[in-house]
């Protein structure tokens, strides 16, 4: 008896260390990042420590689904229904939406001031670009850009290593518009937002005129790497919306 309780014990301890054991390789590298499209204007950035920084959270009128993701900070680059819905978010983070430069969670956001539309806002106000940089990764949320970049303001923005973009015109730039900025950026990797798909509700153009004028396009679920795994000639692409 005593005898078969010591190897009960035994298989237990082994099983324990097989679990674990497996839980820490499927544990996240150092240094690897994970980007997710929530949907519209709004992505999950999870850093290598877990640190999330979710943008322009959207409500439930647009179509997709509200996230279930706790983030720690979010960012939010104008006040319309469909990009600062923060209290449809679990837990309680922090909210960046000013002009200039704040910490928060040891991460620097940057604000750099933009416009809804062609005509400095008359139309539809002010829109807040945010840059900020993530594990080394410099990244750019272009919020709801209504025009071409002024060069005061690709001065300001900086290097660029991913690059969130609106591609589906009519509340903000469109595909060829896009493209312009695009290249006025020159980012490594650029992520196309704000069009229409399956789920969305509002009128807006696809992303198939914005790609035409790229010859490496890639679609995943979503994106993890660092800043050694960013593709060494630009690249578009294209994620899957979190269901």
């Amino acid at each position: 008896m005593r005898r078969k309780i010591l190897l009960l014990l035994l298989g237990a301890v082994v099983i324990g260390f097989v679990f674990l054991l497996s839980a820490k390789l499927q544990m996240k590298k150092e240094g690897i990042m994970r980007i997710k499209w929530l949907g519209h204007a709004s992505f999950l950035v999870e850093a290598e420590d877990g640190t999330k920084v979710i943008t322009d959270p959207f409500d439930e009128s647009i179509g997709y689904s509200i996230p279930k993701e706790k983030p720690d900070v979010v960012t939010v680059s104008h006040s319309h229904f469909d990009h600062n819905a923060v209290d449809l978010l679990q837990g309680d983070p922090e909210v960046v939406k000013d002009v200039g430069e704040q910490e928060v969670k040891g991460i620097i956001f940057k604000g750099i001031k933009s416009f809804h539309d062609k005509s400095k806002g008359a139309q539809r106000g002010t829109n807040t670009i945010f840059v900020f940089a993530i594990d080394g990764v410099r990244f750019c949320h272009l919020g709801d850009l209504g025009h071409l970049l002024s060069s005061d303001q690709q001065k300001e923005i900086g290097e660029v290593d991913v690059l969130f973009i609106p591609v589906g015109g009519t509340f903000t730039i469109d595909g060829r518009e896009a493209r312009e900025v695009s290249r006025q950026l020159n980012p490594r990797l650029i992520i196309p937002m704000h069009y229409r798909t399956e789920a969305c509700s509002i009128g807006i153009d696809s992303c198939e005129e914005f790609l035409k004028g790229f010859t490496k396009v890639e679609k995943r679920a979503e994106w993890q790497g660092n800043k050694e795994s960013l593709p060494s000639e630009q690249t578009v692409l294209v994620l899957e919306y979190a269901r």
